[in-house]
């Protein structure tokens, strides 16, 4: 059995995040999704950030057919013994090039081009500007 892993924030979801989820899955057998807790997102994006709140993070993804498990974590220890459970990590093309946490326990490292420029940053600001 192949287990493909993605992990983000997935704050609010769009076209993007379902045309990654479903790449992933399509990878392998099993896709585990792991999303940063809401502290943790607070700590990397800021205080107004995340707009959903994890637990409604999860059921979302949770209930999405390429989706196999949600995981909510908290730290980069968390993070890389969770890759290290995969035979297969994806990241978004926005990443190549970049220091990738657990790269060293993932060597099979896919990176999922962007879809026409969707990002959850951008559809914030879209709202806000509105």
């Amino acid at each position: 059995m192949i287990t493909v892993f993605v992990n983000g924030t997935f704050d609010i979801l769009h076209p993007g995040h379902i045309q990654l989820l479903n790449y992933a899955k399509s990878l392998g057998d099993r896709l585990i999704v792991a999303i940063d807790s809401d502290s943790r997102i607070k700590k990397l994006k800021g205080s107004n950030r995340p707009i959903n709140p994890e637990q409604d993070r999860w059921f979302m993804l949770t209930n999405l057919k390429a989706v196999d498990e949600v995981v909510i974590f908290d730290s980069d220890d968390v993070l890389i013994n969770l890759i290290g459970l995969c035979d297969i990590m994806v990241k978004g093309s926005d990443y190549r090039g970049k220091p990738i946490v657990g790269e060293e326990v993932c060597k099979n490292i896919i990176f999922f081009e962007r879809i026409n420029g969707y990002s959850t940053t951008n559809t914030i600001q879209n709202i806000i500007a509105r």
